[in-house]
């Protein structure tokens, strides 16, 4: 293990969080928009648009709320019984040609590629990678699937368990306050390797926030 200076600060790592780059630092890095979204989005089809995609270099980011993306593989807690608007199917699979398992792994679900962003045109795909941020919780995850063009905020069943959101499809979710930030060019082959999410992830927040 290597030996820290004598009287350095030590970084506090939050049960929970994945890796040592806090959710402050990572918050520091996106307080300012530059929007490079050509519009705005809901957070529900019911909500005035209000939530620009922002930009820097490195990455893409947004704030918004987080709603329960439980498609792709059932499982227990996702499938057409627990949830009236399941779907068997993501927009992107697994190295075997399945659709992903939003009970098992960490995704995040971007808007369709509209007028208002094109996530195509920004590095983003499927497999880059996330950092999502809640509280005091860092989650890593991948671009797993695609919503409405016009409704941003959503993410996996484990993605929100992970944070301690309740991931319920019914009534779960966060209301506001989760922010997600995608690293661009970044890709996690296969994408459904969590390990991998993981360790690039914690890599590309720390350049990202050091400014590397």
């Amino acid at each position: 293990m290597a030996s820290r200076s004598e009287g350095a600060p030590q970084k506090r790592v939050v049960p929970g969080s994945e890796g040592a780059v806090s959710a402050a630092d990572l918050l520091a890095k996106v307080r300012d928009c530059a929007e490079v979204s050509s519009g705005r989005y809901r957070t529900d089809a019911d909500q005035p648009a209000t939530v620009p995609v922002c930009g820097t270099d490195r990455a893409v980011h947004w704030t918004a709320d987080m709603d329960i993306d439980c498609d792709g593989r059932p499982g227990p807690h996702c499938n057409a019984g627990s949830d009236l608007s399941f779907s068997d199917a993501t927009a992107f699979t697994q190295s075997d040609g399945r659709y992903l398992s939003a009970e098992e792994l960490p995704y995040i679900v971007v808007p369709g590629a509209s007028d208002i962003w094109d996530y195509r045109a920004h590095g983003v795909r499927g497999g880059s990678v996330a950092a999502v941020v809640y509280g005091d919780r860092v989650q890593y995850a991948v671009v797993g699937d695609t919503g409405p063009d016009e409704i941003i905020g959503e993410a996996s069943y484990a993605t929100a368990q992970a944070l301690g959101i309740s991931a319920d499809p019914h009534g779960g979710g966060a209301p506001s306050g989760v922010t997600y930030i995608v690293f661009k060019d970044s890709e996690v082959s296969p994408i459904e390797d969590h390990a991998a999410a993981v360790a690039t992830g914690e890599r590309l927040a720390r350049s990202f926030v050091n400014g590397d």
